[in-house]
């Protein structure tokens, strides 16, 4: 499970409504609970790097902003648990590219964009073998 506070979900959705028809990307910084349970405490929006042309539906996240990320999170105490990132007129479902660039461990937010509103927020885990994703709860952060 992934904690979210609102304002979280609330920002997301503004970076994802921003960068339409363009996806957007960021990092989630937060810690683990003695369950397991991921809890977001900051989101470190990060600008697209893919090439212009491929920014419609792929996002890259390079790796000085990667390593700039993860030492933003150290100096507070936090780690990288998830990145988030939006598509674009289409659903909040993982794409064959997705699934080729994912990380084990971490979640993915992918949160839907039209022209005029944000829509669904979903989190998903890379499966151990790679196969595909699960669904993971959003659940809501207490702090």
């Amino acid at each position: 499970m992934i904690d979210l506070a609102p304002a979280h979900r609330a920002a997301i959705a503004t970076h994802a409504q921003a960068e339409h028809p363009n996806e957007c990307c960021g990092l989630m910084l937060g810690v683990l609970d003695d369950t397991g349970r991921k809890i977001v405490r900051e989101l470190l929006p990060i600008s697209n790097e893919r090439e212009p042309d491929a920014r419609r539906n792929r996002f890259l996240i390079g790796p000085t902003e990667m390593l700039r990320g993860e030492r933003h999170a150290r100096t507070r105490g936090l780690d990288i648990v998830g990145i988030y990132h939006s598509h674009p007129d289409v659903p909040a479902v993982p794409s064959q590219f997705d699934l080729d660039h994912a990380w084990p461990v971490y979640s993915y937010v992918i949160v839907t964009s039209t022209a005029t509103t944000p829509g669904e927020l979903r989190s998903w885990v890379l499966r151990e073998d790679r196969s595909g994703f699960d669904e993971e709860p959003t659940g809501r952060a207490s702090a």
